[in-house]
């Protein structure tokens, strides 16, 4: 009788160990989708920041990134938050980059764009089923090109766009931040 109880306990402990595998295999499946959606969403709103630089938009946001003519007026320390400049950050040297300072949750005064505010493309997020949680946003900072040689004339400057985006997962609390440097 003890040796039966004995092996009972032993099958018991082995099918409680078996159910915790198989829960934690199925977060960590969980998780990786959650992570590749996010991934995913990032992604396209890089490409949305690719069309809003080169040029497929319309309006006055269109004329901001010409190529050896950049308005860096509408380039905003901190960020712009409204109009044409939404979105577009300026370097500040012995100050944190534009991407480590903008709140990309902020809701009510946002200093991104996000996707499709300027190429009117559409993006489905925070409905029924599988989706991220929320629109992906990105901004774009300005920067100097280092491999252009520095002259005194503005007019040869030329400039790269560091441009930094978050995608979300089903959950809020699932964010990519990818990045990218876009040469005109």
């Amino acid at each position: 009788m003890i040796v039966v109880l004995l092996i009972l306990v032993i099958v018991s402990l082995l099918g409680v160990a078996a159910v915790q595998i198989s829960q934690m295999a199925t977060k960590s499946a969980r998780n990786e989708r959650d992570i590749q959606i996010a991934w995913q969403a990032a992604e396209a709103v890089l490409l949305d920041a690719e069309l809003d630089i080169v040029g497929k938009v319309a309006g006055d946001r269109s004329k901001i990134f010409t190529n050896n003519d950049t308005d860096i007026s509408k380039f905003i320390e901190g960020c712009g938050n409204s109009g044409v400049s939404k979105g577009l950050c300026s370097f500040q040297k012995n100050t944190l980059p534009a991407w480590l300072s903008v709140d990309f949750m902020e809701t009510t005064s946002p200093k991104y764009v996000n996707f499709g505010d300027f190429t009117d493309r559409t993006f489905s997020a925070g409905s029924a089923g599988i989706q991220p949680a929320a629109a992906p946003r990105y901004i774009i900072e300005i920067l100097d090109d280092p491999n252009v040689e520095r002259t005194k004339s503005v007019e040869y400057r030329k400039y790269i766009y560091r441009v930094t985006a978050v995608g979300f997962g089903p959950s809020i609390n699932t964010q990519v931040v990818l990045q990218t440097i876009y040469r005109n």
